[in-house]
């Protein structure tokens, strides 16, 4: 990949990535629940995600996903479901005592995979960063050991940063009514990305 190429694909993946999205509001929250160190593994649980999709777009199997209607359908209802019953729940939690402190690592960063994984109208970033950026005339092998490094350490750049916005909300929202407010709204934004997702044609 020449440095031009590169420079392109590294922009295309700062904004596909720093994008606000359901990541993002996961993120958030959880830093906002229990703090910005341990909310670090979300971002472990999307950089899985993107490793798994980056390796799926190599082989083109992400590709095939996109084409089967069938497929692309059920990965698009789970995702609707997924994200409005998140948001539902959150919002009925809102203002009472956080038990996330007790929630473990691996639950978080299992949910923190699930959204990240369950929406395909990713699939359609990581297709286009292949099919717009790779070079015909370059191994793919080759290309990998540029793209894949730097779409992780951009990825987890902008969601740690993320993680970071969430604490310092934490920090700020110390009085109930605005620790409630703040929840509230996430979890409508949980709700409307569902939505949206369910409404968005192909």
């Amino acid at each position: 990949m020449s440095i031009e190429g590169w420079f392109i694909f590294a922009t295309f993946w700062v904004l596909f990535v720093t994008t606000p999205g359901p990541n993002a509001v996961n993120c958030i929250q959880t830093a906002i629940d229990i703090g910005f160190r341990k909310s670090l593994i979300c971002v472990l649980g999307i950089l899985t995600q993107a490793c798994l999709f980056l390796g799926l777009s190599a082989v083109g199997v992400s590709a095939l996903i996109l084409t089967s209607p069938l497929l692309f359908e059920i990965l698009r209802w789970s995702g609707v479901v997924f994200l409005i019953w998140l948001g539902i729940r959150n919002w009925m939690q809102a203002g009472r005592p956080r038990k996330n402190s007790m929630v473990s690592h691996k639950t978080l960063y299992v949910k923190a995979f699930l959204i990240a994984a369950i929406n395909p109208k990713s699939l359609a970033g990581y297709i286009a960063a292949f099919s717009q950026f790779v070079e015909t005339d370059v191994p793919i092998g080759t290309q990998m050991w540029v793209i894949v490094p730097t779409a992780l350490i951009l990825t987890t750049l902008s969601y740690t940063g993320y993680c970071a916005l969430g604490a310092h909300l934490g920090r700020r929202a110390l009085d109930h009514i605005s620790n409630f407010w703040i929840q509230r709204i996430l979890a409508a934004c949980f709700v409307a990305y569902g939505i949206l997702l369910g409404l968005a044609a192909r």
